[in-house]
């Protein structure tokens, strides 16, 4: 067992520039990724979309959540949950806003594809390095 003191590591996350959110990951598993994100008044992570499902659960402060065309307010202990591939992203407003998001499974790790669409796929791009259709 592990236990995690988000609010100390949001504390402690770092930013890759100062134009983006700080984050921190706190558990990375084939199954989950949690990072805590660490959004400063007025930033935002634009819209993007992932294969797996989001969840985002607000540790602290208030923002907001985009869904496709929907906006929602955040507030602390709210969770807002994306399904895989639904357009999202967020936004703190006039305070730090401090998100937990859980990546399930984890990017990379597992496909929600069907197996013979992955076989196929991967069969395809084989043969598109080797030349071979």
């Amino acid at each position: 067992m592990r236990l995690i003191d988000l609010p100390r590591v949001a504390t402690g996350a770092v930013a890759a520039n100062p134009t983006r959110p700080a984050t921190a990951v706190v558990h990375d598993s084939p199954d989950a990724r949690l990072i805590v994100f660490r959004l400063a008044p007025g930033q935002t992570v634009p819209p993007h979309s992932n294969a797996s499902m989001v969840t985002l659960t607000v540790v602290s402060g208030r923002g907001f959540a985009r869904g496709g065309d929907d906006e929602c307010a955040l507030a602390p202990g709210q969770t807002v949950v994306f399904e895989p591939n639904e357009l999202h992203g967020m936004r703190a407003e006039s305070e730090e806003l401090v998100l937990l998001a859980t990546i399930t499974p984890r990017p990379g790790s597992r496909s929600r594809e069907a197996p013979e669409t992955v076989t196929v796929a991967r069969a395809a791009a084989a043969s598109d390095r080797t030349g071979q259709r």
